[in-house]
Order: structure tokens, then C-alpha cells, then sequence
């Protein structure tokens, strides 16, 4: 999943950044060579339309006409119709054509192939390149390991699985801000922090 930057927050992605204004936290498996764009919330009408929570930045992954992946059995499923509704989306699958059909798949992930993704600015990452990565402060101390993206509609949350004695060994938040992510180092597998007053709950650093 990716999302575009803004040049005063260092955004890890999905396809894009969640459009809601809740906590979500994504931790479910991304089949290989795919990428998350949207999750299923639940049905909408009698119809089949379903409840669509985007997690791209590009409306048009919901076109009418676009094909996308439901679940982990990547179903390929088109769209007939689609409209934006109080901060989602509500779709119309071609394929799904009544309330019971939509029912069985709530919670499902929407999917697309990587090699249909947009391209990334220089400046943002694919969620499932930052997981995993080691969280370092700039004096390369280890801090932990990146285990999951918190998508909050404001700017990304990093959370750090705490090495052995780091924050009382609970886990840490990093909020995805210049001023807090100096950088990102793929190749090297490292996420450097500055740790700002506060976000450490032990002295020192």
C-alpha cells in the first residue's frame, strides 16, 4: 500500500492514506505481489452496494470499470457504480447483486496487482517496506522494529516493538513528521528518529 507525501509529513503507504478520521490499524496479511486500496465495511441497501473505507489516495481506483481483488482468494470483481458517502465510498461490484451476496464480504481487503500501482514520490513508502524495518535514534541506538501503520487522517503512526528495556518494553509511537523521521533507509533496513520530548518513557534519549 503507498501513499503520496506533503512536504512537512513523511507518509508510509498504503495505495494511499486512509480517508477516515478513526484509528485503523492494518495488520492484515497482503497477499504477495499485491497491494491494499480499500477494506470491505459491510453492506449498503438491498441492492449489494457495499461500504467501501479507501486507502488510496486515488479516487479513481474506484471508477466504474476498475477491477479489483476481494479477500485473500483474490476474487476479481468489477465496478458498476460508485460514489463517495460521508468520508467513504459506496460501491456497486458487478458480480454482486444483493444484500446476502454483499454480507459475505464484510471485512474483506480490495486489492490491485503491484504492477498497477501509481507511481511514489520521492518521499513515500510502501507499508509493507517501513514494517519491519529497525527504528534508530540518530546516535544509532536500536530502538526497536516497525510492526505496523496507524492511519490516523492526519499524518501516519509508526508503531516500534521496543528492544529489550526501550520505553518500559511498551510498544512505541512515531508519528510520520520530518521533524521526527530524519530518515528511511530500505537498503539498509533502518528508520532513523528523533526522538522528541515525552515520546520515551525512561531518561536519556
Amino acid at each position: 500500500m503507498k501513499t503520496r507525501s506533503k512536504p512537512n509529513r513523511r507518509r508510509a503507504g498504503k495505495e494511499g492514506r486512509s480517508r477516515t478520521n478513526r484509528f485503523h490499524r492494518r495488520s492484515n496479511p497482503v497477499p504477495d505481489g499485491h497491494l491494499a486500496v480499500g477494506r470491505i465495511l459491510g453492506a449498503h441497501g438491498l441492492r449489494g452496494e457495499v461500504r467501501v473505507e479507501s486507502h488510496t489516495d486515488f479516487d479513481s481506483r474506484f471508477a466504474p470499470g476498475q477491477g479489483l481483488l476481494i479477500g485473500e482468494e483474490l476474487l476479481l470483481a468489477e465496478i458498476a457504480s460508485s460514489r463517495p458517502h460521508k468520508g467513504i465510498f459506496l460501491v456497486q461490484f458487478a458480480e454482486v447483486t444483493s444484500r446476502i451476496a454483499a454480507e459475505e464480504f464484510f471485512n474483506e481487503w480490495l486489492y490491485i496487482p503491484e504492477e498497477s500501482a501509481m507511481e511514489l514520490d520521492a518521499d513515500s513508502f510502501w507499508v509493507h517496506d517501513i514494517v519491519g524495518l529497525t527504528a534508530q535514534t540518530e546516535s544509532k541506538r536500536r530502538l526497536g522494529e516497525v510492526v505496523d501503520v496507524l492511519f490516523t487522517g492526519a499524518n501516519e503512526v509508526y508503531i516500534i516493538r521496543p528492544a529489550s528495556g526501550v520505553n518500559r518494553d511498551r510498544d512505541l509511537l512515531i508519528p510520520a513528521l520530518t521533524e521526527v523521521v530524519r530518515s528511511v533507509d530500505i537498503g539498509a533496513g533502518t528508520l532513523t528518529v528523533r526522538l522528541l520530548p515525552g515520546m520515551l518513557e525512561e531518561s536519556g534519549e
